[in-house]
């Protein structure tokens, strides 16, 4: 068997999420101090989603505390996964904040709240400068990992979640339409349910072992037998144990002759060469055993 050894120690993103976090937090408590001295649903759907981002960057700062800790016989991987299942949690509270928002939101329509526009307007400054802030200490880190992504996606929804409260401050003290506070909760939702959607999605891949995206095995394996003295090729596998980690596994059969010569070590290097060089997934790690064509007949649970 033959692997190459890059395992590419995870960005340590703690201080971020830590200050981010903090952040967050204040931005819960004056949202819902404003929410209950105006009666906005906007500002309470926006509060209730700054809390949903503070537990999410908590568990993500777990996630990135964690996943600085070595390898060990039992988890040979050590805690990298626990990155994209924080993703994949953040995710799902995500999309239960904005279909709450969807459903509240319908409900004002109709039947409108009195709003202080006045104190509404002041409690979304207060939320936006602080999700700008923590957006700019998260941006350099967004795309080290599903974890950190997750945690600038909701963190950039709720400034934009911002945004909305203050447009519909302005338009309720500018026309006295109060329904202008319904139609940002509904705007709110906009921003975060796509957004959940398609992080859950991109995480569920790899927690279901999906092939890396972007990744073709019929097309790794093609490239693979056209290498000399390779035969055949099955049991290919390949998955994603975290972000900037895929795996690749296969059983090769090559040429009697490669095991009588001395070829077999040289065949290894140009499989590894083969799948970290040649895709525009460059698998760094992948374990390939080569065997006969009378040992893989042996072979009772050969997979494509």
């Amino acid at each position: 068997m033959g692997h190459a050894h890059s395992h590419h120690a995870p960005a340590d993103q703690r201080g971020r999420l830590a200050l981010a976090c903090a952040i967050t937090v204040g931005i819960v408590i004056a949202q819902l101090l404003g929410a209950w001295l105006t009666g906005s649903l906007a500002l309470l759907t926006d509060a209730v989603h700054s809390a949903s981002d503070s537990l999410g960057l908590l568990v993500a700062l777990c996630a990135a505390l964690l996943v600085q800790r070595a390898a060990s016989p039992q988890r040979t991987w050590g805690w990298r996964r626990l990155e994209v299942l924080a993703g994949f949690v953040q995710a799902a509270l995500l999309l239960g904040i904005g279909g709450y928002a969807l459903v509240e939101g319908i409900g004002r329509l109709s039947s409108p709240a009195e709003v202080t526009h006045g104190l509404l307007l002041v409690f979304g400054l207060i939320g936006l400068a602080g999700n700008l802030i923590s957006l700019a200490v998260l941006s350099s880190g967004r795309k080290d990992s599903f974890n950190m992504r997750a945690a600038f996606l909701e963190v950039l929804a709720d400034a934009l979640g911002s945004v909305a409260v203050i447009a519909a401050a302005v338009v309720i003290w500018l026309t006295g339409w109060q329904q202008a506070d319904a139609v940002a909760a509904l705007a709110i939702a906009a921003l975060i349910i796509p957004r959940a959607v398609k992080l859950l999605i991109e995480t569920a891949r790899v927690l279901l072992d999906f092939a890396p995206h972007g990744l073709d095995l019929d097309a790794v394996r093609e490239h693979m037998l056209a290498l000399d003295h390779v035969r055949e090729v099955h049991d290919l596998h390949a998955s994603t144990v975290a972000t900037g980690l895929p795996v690749l596994s296969a059983h090769v059969v090559v040429d009697d002759a490669c095991f009588r010569d001395g070829c077999a070590p040289a065949k290894l290097a140009e499989l590894q060469a083969c799948v970290a060089e040649h895709f525009d997934v460059a698998v760094e790690h992948a374990t390939f055993q080569l065997e006969t064509r009378d040992v893989a007949a042996e072979e009772t649970h050969i997979h494509a």
